[in-house]
């Protein structure tokens, strides 16, 4: 019987070492037209977007490029943000709500397609996303479905039979949506940071920021090891640090697990239907479920509010026994089929549930990239196009949805 590696991402850990990069602390003074903190998945898009412009770029991480909440993701580059259609749509407005979903479905293709143009090898494959009612929620869910498609987005409604031809849980019917893509984020982290570094974007691990010193023409970002002076700033840190502790109101810090199973042998993959797609269900909190081409099943859920640290070890092998045994109950089929990995993401989330992008009245010189992507990765691609318009000073219309005074 196999014993789980806890608390670390297969992402991660079944990189090669010897293929990791290793980028070097920040010392002394540097110059650059903007500095972008946090070396994730969205610094490093925003990174590359940026030089891309020949806008010279600066990234801060305060550890490891990637291995922050991008590199324990599902990997899901997902069309839709997060939240129910109609919550945003109660909260914002139908104009609005509609605006967000088809910005986010198109940041998603963009996202795909530049993977593709720079020949990022990250395991990027085009899939079906679902919406799968639990018992009881046909209804609120064909409300959602109706909603959408009053707005003239694209979705599909599934009845048991169409269902059934996909490796989904039996439910009384399902939302189907497309343009959604299964990736190793780890790998796209560690390709967009060498495809921004081969652009002139200079990149420092283990330089953590200390202070923001906001001066009328210039920033000075310091950080452990020096001091860069840019234009601007930008914080795509996930959720509000401890150096912006006024805007740590706009999050809610929050945990969900994940859990990847060993891989499945034939027998049950022959039990199975296709493979082909993604899905969450309609329960509080919800499951994502998805297959990863090595034949494995990558399910998260048990989300709640961050767990003091030490307790984390103690709950992290409660809640994957947990998921192992709601994914039986979905599928039990997979009797048997231990859990390889367990895992926890912690991120911001917001009150909408929508990320923020964009500028800040109380912090001149700042631009943020903030709050949580629901189970996707797409926010990091949709933010590094907002925030390369806002730089270039051409912001469009729609760009005021992500702000903070939406």
């Amino acid at each position: 019987m196999i014993r789980p590696r806890l608390g670390i991402s297969p992402w991660i850990d079944q990189f090669p070492s010897s293929r990791r990069p290793d980028y070097p602390r920040l010392r002394g003074p540097k110059a650059a037209d903007v500095v972008i903190v946090g070396g994730g998945l969205t610094g490093c898009a925003i990174a590359h977007a940026c030089a891309a412009a020949g806008i010279e770029a600066v990234v801060l991480e305060a550890e490891r490029i990637g291995q922050g909440s991008a590199g324990r993701s599902a990997g899901l580059l997902l069309p839709e943000p997060g939240p129910a259609f109609r919550d945003v749509e109660q909260r914002l407005g139908r104009s609005t709500a509609r605006r967000a979903f088809d910005a986010w479905r198109h940041a998603s293709l963009e996202g795909a397609a530049l993977l593709r143009r720079l020949n990022i090898k990250c395991g990027l494959e085009s899939m079906g996303t679902l919406i799968v009612a639990a018992r009881d929620d046909e209804k609120k869910l064909r409300r959602e479905h109706d909603a959408r498609a009053e707005s003239e987005l694209d979705v599909t409604w599934l009845l048991p039979k169409q269902l059934n031809r996909v490796s989904a849980p039996e439910a009384p019917a399902a939302m189907r949506m497309k343009d959604a893509f299964g990736l190793d984020p780890y790998r796209a982290c560690l390709g967009l940071a060498a495809a921004a570094a081969s652009r002139g974007a200079a990149i420092f691990e283990r330089s953590r920021m200390t202070k923001v010193k906001v001066a009328r023409r210039h920033v000075d970002v310091v950080a452990e090891g020096g001091t860069v002076r840019a234009g601007t700033v930008i914080v795509a840190t996930g959720t509000a640090t401890q150096e912006f502790k006024q805007l740590r109101r706009h999050f809610k810090r929050r945990e969900r697990y994940l859990v990847l199973t060993e891989q499945m042998p034939a027998a049950i993959r022959k039990q199975l239907g296709s493979r082909d797609v993604t899905f969450r269900d309609t329960r509080t909190p919800h499951h994502r479920v998805r297959w990863t081409s090595d034949d494995r099943i990558l399910v998260s859920g048990a989300e709640q509010g961050e767990t003091p640290e030490r307790k984390r070890p103690a709950v992290l092998v409660q809640r994957t026994g947990q998921l192992m045994y709601e994914l039986l109950l979905m599928f039990p089929a997979i009797s048997g089929l231990m859990p390889a990995y367990g895992w926890e993401l912690i991120s911001g989330k917001t009150a909408d549930g929508l990320m923020y992008i964009g500028p800040h009245r109380n912090h001149p010189r700042h631009l943020f990239a903030l709050g949580s992507g629901g189970d996707s990765v797409t926010g990091a691609f949709l933010a590094a196009r907002i925030l390369l318009r806002t730089l270039q000073e051409a912001p469009e219309k729609d760009d005021a949805v992500w702000e903070f005074t939406r």
